[in-house]
């Protein structure tokens, strides 16, 4: 492994969970999606773990088809403030849009969730595939999805230097001679570009960790480029190890050919272990989860890929229907990956639809199994880490306290915490301030 870093681990709390009809299991609080307890709970499950982050998904737009945790759910802003005083050295990472939000706002919010946190602030940078958000924010219509990433990438520019209003040492507060900063380290941003015009300056200095730590989650090319020149984070999902592989070499090249080290970008794939003492236990587990998922169920959850598409016009054991470019303006990676995959498998619509909805992964087994994979997909670079995203809220105890053990004892990940903040133990170096480091240049 010569002088990489240790394996990192996130954990994606997510209510009732992200099936379709996973709220039906005994096991999960059915008000699990607005229930403080059960995030605070969750959160410090994750924290005695030594997890890197915690990780808040987001959406802006539902109807009835809807899986059930987007339909009553916490705000990230919110959740995450609350989450931050409640834990004390793991990441706090938040999903917000870039396409229907504010620059100036969204950098005063995760520039305050730092403070709160003393340097733990994440913001996951999503574009808003579903249509419909324009809808819910007064815009005529949904930018297209190139264009959505243009916008990101002009809307991260802003975020950054706007982060950067003040020096580190602006603020004197010398209370003897009544002089609270220097003027000299406060900077306006006076951004006019094509889609934002921000003077600036923030109100709010930056925090230890210098910036929020940026994540991105699209895996289209135009989420690939967005993550190699801006992120320092991807969070990503891959069905193959070898499909895993592609794409980390892939993004890494690019962050390099983009004037980046390949080492300030961390790549962590979703995954959703089911642990069993067994592996029949293990598919036992799976099982019982699947079966609570009717077909019409399953075709909502694919609908939703699809812009809320209505799968039901269309004879279930027949071939995956012919969409053409439905979904291409929504989750395009994710839509192009389903219909190449029944495709190539010759799948009809019935079973694409209950695989979408309740997938099979390789991370189904025994403790040691699901190690050993982990391990695999580290040691030949398809991840830096993972974030796991438990089918049912207890898999998470179950992954902190079987699996991540036989990590530690391979020497792969943490005993204990390394630093207090989310770059500092994701390994990612403080941003220094660019008018210092303009200054320091100058000299």
């Amino acid at each position: 492994m010569g002088n990489r870093k240790l394996l990192k681990l996130g954990a994606l709390i997510h209510g009732v969970g992200g099936n379709i009809t996973g709220w039906r299991h005994p096991d999960v609080p059915v008000d699990a999606s607005v229930s403080f307890p059960f995030y605070k709970q969750q959160a410090l499950i994750a924290e005695a773990g030594k997890f890197d982050l915690l990780f808040i998904a987001d959406g802006l737009y539902i109807n009835e088809q809807s899986i059930p945790h987007f339909l009553n759910r916490f705000e990230p802003i919110t959740i995450l403030s609350a989450l931050a005083a409640a834990t004390s050295t793991i990441g706090l990472v938040g999903t917000l849009s870039s396409s229907y939000s504010e620059p100036f706002t969204v950098a005063r919010q995760f520039g305050s969730i730092d403070h709160i946190s003393g340097g733990r602030a994440g913001w996951n940078v999503v574009t808003s595939p579903l249509e419909g958000s324009a809808r819910n924010y007064s815009k005529a219509e949904h930018p297209s999805h190139d264009e959505r990433y243009q916008i990101a990438e002009e809307y991260l520019e802003v975020v950054r230097g706007l982060w950067d209003s003040w020096e580190d040492d602006a603020f004197i507060r010398d209370k003897e001679s009544g002089v609270f900063f220097d003027p000299e380290k406060l900077h306006r941003l006076n951004h006019k570009g094509t889609y934002f015009s921000v003077e600036g300056p923030l109100n709010i200095a930056r925090s230890r960790q210098g910036h929020p730590v940026v994540f991105q989650a699209g895996s289209s090319e135009s989420g690939k480029h967005l993550a190699a020149i801006s992120a320092d984070a991807v969070f990503t999902g891959h069905d193959t190890i070898e499909e895993a592989k592609a794409f980390y070499r892939d993004v890494k090249d690019r962050t390099v050919k983009a004037g980046r080290s390949q080492d300030d970008l961390v790549i962590l794939p979703g995954i959703g272990p089911i642990i069993g003492r067994t592996q029949e236990e293990a598919d036992r587990k799976y099982e019982e989860l699947a079966s609570l998922v009717s077909i019409d169920k399953a075709l909502d959850y694919l609908g939703r890929f699809f812009d809320h598409h209505d799968f039901r016009q269309y004879p279930l054991d027949e071939p995956f229907p012919e969409l053409g470019e439905i979904g291409a303006n929504s989750f395009r990676s994710g839509t192009d990956k389903i219909k190449r995959y029944a495709q190539e498998h010759g799948l009809t619509l019935r079973q694409a639809a209950l695989r979408s909805a309740t997938p099979r992964t390789p991370f189904i087994g025994t403790p040691e199994a699901i190690a050993d994979l982990i391990q695999q997909w580290y040691e030949e670079e398809a991840a830096d880490g993972f974030i796991i995203s438990p089918p049912l809220p207890g898999f998470l105890k179950d992954f902190v306290e079987l699996v991540v053990p036989i990590l530690q004892a391979r020497g792969l990940f943490r005993t204990e915490y390394e630093s207090d903040t989310l770059r500092g133990n994701l390994g990612l170096r403080v941003p220094v301030n660019r008018y210092t480091a303009a200054l320091s240049f100058n000299t």
